[in-house]
């Protein structure tokens, strides 16, 4: 044990019965709602815990002559909201996320099957890539839809504090000025950022697993502990949220500013963030944030996965193995 300091994984494992082990199965109704309960659990957890630095993102892109740095920008809030203006729309963070976490999670093992039984056992290695791509989009879309109620209203808290206390308030205003449209005013824009983020950082995901076993480690993934597992989906989770954080700015940017009225269109936001606006700004706090975030989100989930003897996330051997 003393050689494999994630040793106490197996052993928490282990402790759970075999029969609760062997109870859910892979590609079963249980399998889907547990992985669904994870990704809920890992994606709600992580973003309430980054809310006070989301509510400085949020700041910085609608107002970045005030806010101009990370440091300055924490300041300002503090000195003008204290300790309850770092955290406005802690609710939308929580159920917002985990609501879509628990969409993208489970229906991305839900599409990933799905896509893999129609290739076909001959054509999945060599097609790969359209089944992440395809799988991710998927489940995005669905996840969106969820969360973009909690987004519209937890824009609006962070960036116009007098708008609502949280999401008890917050959603009867925003339904009284908007209506149901109101509060999905940002779908598409949404789509626009998540989608690209999405298919990237999964296929990212899936192809750095893979070739770490291949390449760094050298040995199938069911023949390495637990504990080293967990660590492969720690470095490719990280390496995957950054890439899908660059790709998607220019779209979180567009989000923001239609969310708080600073634009009415796609068209007329792009013109006063400007073209080297949408690739730049909050871009650092960005990468700052998501990529720990999304090593977490795959850590939580994996280890929720293992905990209740399922295979850590990463390749189609299963999805092969079970046709």
């Amino acid at each position: 044990m003393a050689d494999d300091p994630f040793a106490m994984v197996d052993g928490i494992r282990d402790s759970y019965s075999t029969r609760e082990a062997e109870s859910i199965k892979m590609f079963t109704g249980r399998y889907y709602v547990a992985c669904a309960a994870g990704g809920m659990v890992s994606a709600g957890a992580t973003h309430f815990l980054i809310t006070p630095m989301d509510v400085l993102k949020v700041n910085m892109q609608v107002d970045p002559k005030k806010y101009k740095s990370i440091l300055s920008g924490l300041d300002t809030l503090w000195q003008e909201q204290g300790v309850t203006g770092l955290w406005k729309g802690w609710g939308g963070k929580l159920y917002g996320y985990g609501a879509q976490g628990a969409c993208r999670f489970g229906l991305y093992e839900y599409f990933k099957k799905y896509y893999c039984d129609m290739v076909g056992p001959d054509n999945i290695q060599q097609h790969r890539t359209p089944v992440y791509l395809a799988s991710s989009a998927s489940a995005q879309i669905i996840a969106d839809v969820a969360l973009c109620p909690f987004e519209a209203v937890k824009v609006r808290i962070q960036a116009q504090p007098a708008f609502a206390k949280g999401l008890f308030d917050g959603f009867p205003r925003m339904y009284s000025s908007g209506g149901f449209l109101g509060l999905y005013k940002g779908l598409l824009p949404l789509w626009g950022r998540n989608l690209p983020f999405s298919m990237i950082m999964f296929s990212s995901f899936e192809h750095l697993v893979d070739l770490m076993y291949k390449h760094a480690i050298q040995r199938q993934k069911a023949d390495c502990p637990k504990g080293v597992q967990l660590g492969v989906t720690c470095v490719a989770g990280y390496l995957s949220g950054s890439i899908g954080t660059i790709v998607s700015n220019p779209a979180d940017n567009i989000v923001t500013s239609l969310y708080n009225n600073k634009a009415h269109n796609f068209v007329q936001a792009i013109r006063k963030i400007g073209l080297f606006g949408l690739f730049t700004r909050s871009l650092p706090l960005r990468v700052m944030l998501v990529g720990p975030v999304i090593t977490m989100q795959w850590f939580i989930y994996d280890t929720i996965k293992v905990m209740i003897g399922l295979p850590t996330s990463g390749g189609i051997d299963h999805h092969i193995a079970g046709q």
